[in-house]
């Protein structure tokens, strides 16, 4: 991994050797028949899914999907059985910490210490992904500055609003030069504006590095707009995968009409419109989903 003056950098230069980029994984990310049970609780049941290199996936559903679960099991928190996840050919089950080596990632719950500065709080995640020391420094100012918190670099991140604390824990994520940025509900609790913020940001960063984004929203405008494919997940599995385009036009198909549904129509069609016991998440994910919501709002 290289650093370049206008942020991190997540890959290799290309005139590294061209038999390399010929045999690079094609896939980002790809999940062979995932499974992963709490107690008698499937909450994977047999996924298969690959993310692309270099795109923005959206890993879509209702509450209890399995969504979340999935990024654990790719991000190494979860164990799983060998060949199940790759990341960029890595085996998550033998090459955990080389996983994780290539991952950035914003989870659901907040990440950031109110009691450190904006920096501070970076830096800290600069010796977590174990960034070689003399580049410390410069990578931290890069982070910060990718997502426009230069200017506040040196206040308690306590003091942050909720778009900005957002903006700090994606410099954390950052700080490594990660290949794959991994965002979990990334904007919950913010308004439509600093929801807008934190996009821009992503897809800046993106465009200057490369990277992959894999990200799970329940706002569906934001998928629409940002992902460049979707998979919507109900029960653990992808029941519905495809550009924002094609799937709103194959449900269009089905229904045969002439009017172009939404996403959130097709969302709706994959999941159902009611709830049962099987949706909506556990006590301690609502619990959890609510700290999150009333600390950045």
């Amino acid at each position: 991994m290289t650093t370049d003056p206008a942020g991190p950098t997540a890959t290799t230069a290309p005139a590294t050797a061209a038999g390399e980029a010929a045999t690079a994984p094609a896939e980002a990310v790809s999940c062979t028949g995932l499974t992963y049970a709490f107690g008698e609780t499937r909450a994977v049941d047999g996924l298969d899914l690959g993310v692309r290199q270099g795109e923005v996936f959206g890993l879509l559903g209702p509450n209890g999907a399995g969504k979340t679960t999935t990024i654990r099991c790719v991000t190494t928190l979860l164990p799983v059985p060998a060949g199940m996840v790759r990341v960029f050919g890595h085996d998550a089950a033998k090459e955990r910490m080389g996983v994780r080596r290539l991952l950035g990632y914003v989870p659901q719950q907040l990440s950031a210490d109110g009691g450190l500065t904006g920096r501070e709080n970076v830096a800290l995640f600069a010796r977590v992904f174990d960034v070689p020391r003399r580049e410390r420094t410069a990578r931290v100012d890069q982070a910060l500055a990718a997502v426009g918190l230069s200017d506040a670099a040196e206040r308690l991140a306590g003091t942050y609003s909720g778009g900005m604390v957002r903006r700090l824990e994606l410099a954390q994520a950052l700080v490594s030069a990660p290949r794959l940025l991994i965002l979990d509900e990334p904007t919950v609790g913010l308004d439509p504006i600093a929801r807008t913020g934190v996009w821009e940001h992503v897809n800046a960063v993106r465009e200057a590095t490369g990277m992959t984004v894999l990200v799970t929203t329940h706002h569906m405008d934001e998928a629409d707009q940002y992902c460049d494919r979707v998979g919507l997940m109900h029960r653990g599995r992808v029941r519905a995968l495809g550009t924002p385009e094609e799937l709103r036009r194959g449900l269009a198909e089905r229904k045969g009409t002439d009017t172009l549904p939404t996403l959130e129509d097709v969302f709706r069609d994959v999941a159902g419109s009611g709830l049962d016991d099987n949706t909506g998440g556990g006590f301690r994910e609502v619990r959890s989903t609510r700290r999150t919501a009333r600390r950045v709002g």
